[in-house]
């Protein structure tokens, strides 16, 4: 029988994989692109971002273990999964765009599901809502930081 939790990792790195549909052109746009001044851990952004998925997988297997196989649950993978989706797609689609103002609309999009999912999953555990905490708290930092680069970068806005 397949675990969930084999599932739920599954899932995650097909969507995670997304990530790398950029192309080294996009990869330039973004290089160039000036920085606020106090940016000096962007190379630690792919690790937190690593923790935070970890986070949510964690998360998402404890709400599926509560009640396995019920459509609530059912239901519940399918906002984490939406989750996931609007938070890979920031940097594909910005990218592709050449758009800052889309990159910000998305990571507030992801903030605002990241919300509405731990309100959900508060009911069903504790701690599966504690482990989106990490996700509430980095993701207003990143969609103010791209919001803030449209500001020094209005040409990419």
């Amino acid at each position: 029988m397949i675990k969930s939790w084999m599932i739920i990792g599954a899932v995650a790195f097909l969507v995670a994989s997304a990530a790398n549909l950029i192309t080294p052109s996009d990869r330039q746009w973004f290089k160039r692109l000036q920085r606020p001044r106090w940016l000096t851990f962007e190379a630690a952004i792919p690790l937190i971002w690593t923790v935070i998925f970890i986070c949510g997988a964690w998360s998402a297997y404890i709400v599926w273990e509560h009640n396995p196989g019920t459509s609530t649950t059912e239901l519940m993978m399918g906002l984490y999964l939406l989750l996931e989706i609007f938070t890979i797609a920031y940097t594909p689609v910005m990218f592709r765009l050449r758009s800052l103002k889309v990159g910000t609309i998305l990571g507030a999009t992801g903030f605002i599901i990241c919300v509405l999912v731990t309100l959900a999953v508060l009911p069903i555990s504790g701690w599966a809502a504690l482990l989106l905490v990490p996700y509430l708290l980095w993701s207003p930092i990143g969609t103010y930081t791209t919001w803030l680069m449209s500001k020094l970068n209005p040409e990419d806005a």
